[in-house]
């Protein structure tokens, strides 16, 4: 692991541990489904001494027969000619969320590089989505990198942010 990406994980935890506070103080539970992260967000709650009390399960939905298998869904029917959207990552996050009857859903899906989808997404775009009681939040950030692995942290360190102002509204 390189230099800039061990000073990343560290600031993740931070936000790990800063969410994972929150949910713990609400006595709410969270579920992730992820994509280009590869694991990354769930780890960083996970991190959290006491992450039983709120985490219930994280997927990565890497294929479309993840998507098939651990969500009953098909990324055919939701994202349509463009499954790299706002509205797919909404469609991660509710359907983990109601699949395993947590509070908090996180929904992630993007290209992490080095090149980018099928679709015409360059490497570095990702969708992000949390939705909670009340709440629905997404987002889209493209960093204009195409290294995967800093395209991993950051896609993570946007996901955990977007879910720490979500918990905080």
């Amino acid at each position: 692991m390189n230099q800039s990406i061990a000073g990343v994980g560290a600031d993740l935890n931070e936000l790990g541990a800063r969410a994972g506070a929150l949910l713990k103080d609400r006595k709410q539970t969270i579920a992730v489904a992820e994509s280009s992260t590869g694991g990354l967000i769930s780890a960083a709650l996970l991190a959290v001494p006491g992450a039983s009390s709120y985490f219930r399960a994280g997927g990565v939905v890497y294929t479309r027969q993840a998507w098939e298998s651990l969500l009953q869904s098909s990324i055919k029917t939701v994202g349509g000619d463009k499954p790299l959207s706002e509205q797919t990552a909404l469609h991660l996050a509710n359907k983990i969320r109601h699949q395993l009857g947590s509070d908090w859903g996180v929904g992630e899906i993007g290209a992490a590089g080095p090149s980018g989808t099928r679709y015409g997404d360059p490497a570095g775009h990702t969708c992000i989505a949390v939705v909670g009681p009340e709440v629905e939040h997404s987002i889209t950030l493209q960093t204009g990198d195409d290294n995967r692995g800093n395209n991993m942290w950051a896609f993570t360190g946007a996901a955990l942010g977007l879910l720490e102002t979500s918990l905080a509204d």
